[in-house]
């Protein structure tokens, strides 16, 4: 008897054992990434807003997309961000519909805003007819989802460096007011829980990628590339970028001392060093963390169309930007709310000007808080409503808004989104970090 007993509590204790690793193996942050290169064979014409994309005779750097996705036990998102000035949830909800294993709200499509790559918006002009190469665009939903998946097929064990802190150095500026802009870096870097290994680096930053711009017959990553190329050089993982509070107007500071601008390549490596330089920099002296929490939360929100040429552009783009059935006066998008270990990140669909950003990020839960700019959408620049048509310097921004109140409902919706969800982590001791 007394052996049966003994024979029955250790199978007890060895199911426990097997049960309890078990449990704590599936609470184990996971991360994966993998990309994909979108560049067109032959050069298709490169977009740089509202309006005919101008013909590209050659190309600097590939254009890519770039996924990664993280996972802890029921809890799982993913990120994917393409070389292109913007990518509208049309083509974004075709490939979350072909990705397996993430619910459609849980996968954040965005764009760099690189200003030297094909039209994805499918511009209509005056007449209605576009310069977009829709096949090349359905070639792109595929290769987006493809990414997606291998990065959740890629999922394994993972702990996290995180950072947030000024970039020094000539990077970026405002054109219109040039000490307007927010000069924070925030970085997310993944690192393989078993062999040490960077899995990728994703860094946020607001800047206009546009030191070639598409006027010079170029497609091109702009600035983007070399920072890709730095990262992966120096780390062996996979480099992501995603844009920030960009709008009115943050671009790169290309100023020479004599008052012209440096347009060419060498000025992109220039400023995509010295940017993946910082952004490694920034994460030198920050400790890991070991066992993150995750948490994702999506809310669908509206925005009316006031401007005529923003509403000609919903309704006229053959890739039925506007969805069939909805008023011409409203448009809605996706808002997503992450957080990731101390971090929180929150998405704006468009170019929000930098005092929005300012705002929201000081309002945000986090230890480090992101901004992921032209995220799930891309409409134009998202201004407040006393800035809204009030300058002479803002009649582009103003033209190229959805409407007065876009500023103030994207705000409202944000801290709302705020409020209904769990506080990021607590930022971890020093004794736990080492």
């Amino acid at each position: 008897m007394k052996l049966f007993l003994v024979k029955q509590m250790a199978l007890l204790i060895g199911l426990l054992a097997v049960y309890g690793l078990s449990d704590m193996a599936a609470q184990q942050l996971k991360v994966g990434a993998a990309k994909r290169v979108l560049t067109p064979h032959p050069l298709l014409p490169v977009s740089g807003g509202v309006g005919m994309p101008k013909p590209a005779q050659r190309q600097l750097g590939d254009l890519f997309v770039r996924a990664v996705a993280f996972e802890k036990g029921e809890t799982r998102f993913a990120v994917a961000v393409i070389d292109n000035l913007g990518w509208p949830a049309a083509l974004g909800n075709r490939s979350r519909a072909l990705v397996k294993g993430i619910p459609p709200e849980h996968i954040l499509i965005g764009a760099t805003h690189t200003h030297s790559g094909p039209d994805a918006y499918a511009f209509p002009n005056e007449k209605g007819e576009t310069g977009a190469d829709l096949a090349y665009l359905d070639w792109c939903v595929q290769e987006v989802a493809a990414a997606i998946n291998e990065a959740i097929d890629k999922l394994a064990p993972a702990k996290l460096k995180i950072a947030e802190g000024e970039a020094k150095g000539r990077i970026a500026y405002n054109y219109y007011a040039p000490q307007l802009y927010d000069p924070r870096c925030n970085v997310i870097q993944a690192i393989g829980k078993e062999d040490g290994k960077v899995i990728a680096t994703l860094v946020n930053y607001a800047i206009h990628p546009e030191v070639l711009g598409n006027s010079r017959g170029i497609l091109s990553p702009d600035l983007c590339g070399p920072l890709y190329e730095r990262i992966e050089a120096r780390t062996d993982g996979m480099a992501l970028f995603v844009n920030g509070a960009l709008g009115g107007m943050v671009t790169a500071d290309n100023r020479r001392d004599d008052g012209s601008e440096a347009n060419d390549w060498e000025e992109c490596k220039r400023i995509g060093y010295l940017l993946a330089d910082e952004a490694l920099r920034l994460l030198e002296e920050v400790p890991l963390q070991e066992n993150p929490s995750l948490f994702c939360r999506a809310k669908t929100i509206s925005f009316p169309v006031e401007s005529p040429l923003m509403r000609f552009i919903l309704t006229h783009s053959p890739l039925q930007i506007h969805t069939a059935g909805t008023p011409a006066d409203s448009i809605s998008t996706q808002l997503n709310l992450l957080n990731i270990g101390t971090a929180q990140v929150l998405t704006i669909p468009g170019e929000a000007l930098p005092n929005i950003g300012y705002y929201l990020k000081r309002k945000m839960n986090g230890q480090q808080n992101f901004l992921f700019g032209l995220m799930n959408d891309g409409f134009g620049y998202i201004l407040s409503k006393v800035d809204y048509n009030s300058f002479k310097r803002y009649s582009y921004i103003t033209e190229t808004s959805l409407g007065e109140m876009t500023g103030e409902i994207l705000i409202e919706e944000a801290l709302n989104l705020m409020q209904q969800s769990p506080a990021p982590d607590e930022p971890p001791s020093p004794a736990t970090s080492k």
